[in-house]
């Protein structure tokens, strides 16, 4: 189908709630959505591309064609889309890792013994199953722990069939297992702590610890020291266990906080489990930036997180309120059998405890993201905020400094793949001005920078994709008219300055301003480009300005010429040393009459400035 027969055929579409599948050539589904109203959600794709983000518009250029399944209700329709995006796992929806990335624990509840082992994923088969968790190294740390806490064995040996076969192994002797191959150890006693490790993964160490301490408290009054003993270690060892992510935070009660991070090159979620005011564990997911608004992100997520999990929270607490949140909630309370609710807190603690989920997420993200990836990103921005053919691999950046008429000089920066090349920049004196004109000031130096290039001067032989002038569309204009003398179709853009002195915009040379302070990382950069080249310019104004002060000074003394001026400045260093130097330190340097002049010429001045001192003070002169 034309794009035209696709809008076309989305205005045509009712005013019901339902689900779209977009598809390509080969009929493959890229991308499945819900909407309200069909017609509105489904036709808005095919409006407005600019309004669009990057991903949205790559979507839209490869829809050949696309179907509706009409639904009862919002509700059905997102259970719906649930649906279908697992069966077709479409390539522009928000997807989060494959299932294996989070393994269970599995309890093995039909033997006799019941064992825990490590799963990719659940099955029907009878068994329990706990997570999933953050990764297999994680899961396996978490079972460890618990077989260490609650000396559970870890070995092959399977009971009661190898009980009394064989010499218990060295993780008895070490204390680290209760020795169930023994066949004095009753069945009882590795019941007990199944049920036990079943309740520490569903976080309720505070039973444990409970049930542990009155155990204890029972033998020790039963004159049972060496029980209450190893009651009391294992006590420790679970206490240990509850404390390692442990938050006091006593109104929480299966609660996950949710919280979102949204970078320039990748977003994340993280998700805090609480369990009885503890934090159990921590999920993150990471996912590249596509410009997704935080709304469907979250709706995503949610369903893609939680449909899969056999345990659902009582309450989740969210970062940003949602519009199809009621919707969401029944979702998850009919796979939980129960009331699953969804609050975004405004204030107090529990919105404290999604701000800490959010610098979760925002750390992990930043962590993964490496410095060429953030300039690339930015890069790419600033392509698509100009309108560029690509993004820019070399910017170069101008700005004018004067005093007056004099020592008008030029800066030009230079900024390849986003990071300054200082060897590469470039500083011009300006000649046959009248007087201060940042116009003609910026002709001149474009001019020469363009002209030295066409005559073959390899030090400007690198032609930039963007030109950044400090000032106006006046100054743009200015240097597109130079450019447009040499036949070069480059962009131009002025950096335009707020009351603080910082660039708040761009400014195309016909006075299209661009603002730039909505993207932060953007702004940053752009401000850094400019600061760049205004020092540059600055610093060369001053360097030139006090060269020129120097050697005016020596200029003025008869029989010192350009010759003897650097001979001097080369041995003394300073005008200040110079004039602080005697008469045969200068004859070594210089004639010997040339080397009384200098040297007079400073005792005169230095005669002038006492007497004229001498002369300024009350009662003095007579």
């Amino acid at each position: 189908m034309t794009f035209d027969q696709l809008k076309e055929k989305a205005l045509s579409l009712p005013l019901k709630p339902g689900v779209y599948l977009m598809m390509d050539r080969e009929g493959t589904v890229i991308y499945v959505g819900k909407a309200k109203a069909l017609k509105n959600r489904v036709s808005q794709y095919f409006h407005d591309q600019a309004a669009h983000t990057e991903k949205t518009r790559a979507m839209v250029a490869q829809i050949d064609h696309f179907d509706t399944i009409v639904a009862g209700s919002e509700f059905e329709a997102l259970v719906l889309e649930n649906s279908l995006i697992k069966r077709h796992k479409p390539r522009y929806n928000i997807l989060l890792k494959d299932d294996k990335g989070y393994p269970y624990i599995r309890l093995s509840v039909k033997e006799a013994y019941p064992r825990f082992s490590i799963q990719g994923r659940m099955a029907d088969d009878g068994a329990r199953y706990f997570g999933p968790f953050g990764g297999r190294h994680d899961t396996q740390s978490i079972l460890d722990a618990l077989r260490t806490a609650l000396k559970l064995p870890a070995c092959g040996k399977v009971f009661p069939r190898d009980q009394g076969k064989e010499r218990p192994c060295l993780n008895y002797h070490m204390g680290q297992c209760d020795g169930y191959c023994r066949k004095e150890v009753p069945r009882s006693q590795h019941q007990q702590a199944i049920e036990q490790a079943v309740r520490l993964l569903e976080g309720k160490f505070g039973e444990v610890e409970k049930e542990l301490k009155g155990q204890m408290e029972e033998a020790a009054e039963a004159l049972e020291f060496e029980k209450a003993a190893a009651l009391r270690d294992r006590l420790r060892a679970i206490t240990l266990l509850g404390k390692r992510q442990k938050v006091v935070a006593g109104y929480l009660a299966d609660t996950d906080v949710l919280g979102l991070y949204m970078g320039e090159v990748r977003s994340g979620v993280a998700v805090l489990h609480f369990q009885e005011g503890e934090l159990t564990g921590r999920d993150l997911e990471v996912f590249p930036t596509a410009g997704e608004p935080a709304e469907e992100i979250l709706s995503a997520f949610l369903v893609q997180y939680y449909t899969p999990r056999g345990l659902l929270p009582r309450q989740i607490l969210l970062p940003e309120a949602m519009e199809g949140a009621a919707d969401l909630g029944r979702l998850l309370s009919h796979q939980a059998g129960r009331k699953v609710e969804l609050v975004t807190p405004q204030r107090g603690a529990k919105a404290d405890l999604i701000r800490m989920a959010q610098e979760n997420a925002r750390t992990e993200c930043e962590r993964l993201t490496t410095r060429e990836e953030r300039t690339a990103k930015i890069l790419t921005l600033l392509a698509q905020l100009l309108e560029l053919p690509g993004p820019p691999r070399r910017i170069e950046a101008y700005d004018i400094s004067n005093t007056g008429a004099a020592d008008i000089v030029a800066a030009m920066t230079v900024f390849e793949q986003g990071r300054p090349r200082k060897g590469a920049y470039r500083y011009f004196a300006l000649r046959d001005l009248d007087g201060p004109d940042d116009y003609a000031s910026m002709d001149q130096v474009i001019t020469r920078r363009f002209r030295h290039e066409k005559e073959g001067d390899e030090t400007f032989a690198s032609r930039p994709d963007l030109l950044l002038i400090d000032g106006g569309e006046a100054h743009a204009a200015v240097a597109l008219q130079a450019l447009t003398r040499y036949g070069l179709d480059i962009p131009v853009f002025g950096m335009v300055k707020d009351d603080r002195h910082r660039t708040r915009a761009l400014v195309t040379p016909d006075g299209r301003e661009i603002g730039i302070q909505a993207v932060p990382a953007l702004f940053a950069f752009i401000g850094q480009i400019q600061e760049e080249t205004h020092r540059s310019a600055v610093g060369f104004h001053h360097k030139r300005h006090t060269k020129s002060g120097l050697g005016s000074t020596l200029e003025r003394i008869p029989g010192i010429g350009e010759a003897r001026r650097k001979k001097l400045l080369k041995a003394f260093g300073s005008v200040k040393a110079i004039r602080q130097a005697d008469l045969p330190a200068l004859e070594e340097v210089l004639p010997k009459a040339a080397a009384r002049a200098v040297y007079e010429q400073f005792r005169t001045k230095e005669e002038e400035t006492t007497c004229a001192s001498s002369q300024a003070r009350p009662g003095a002169g007579g």
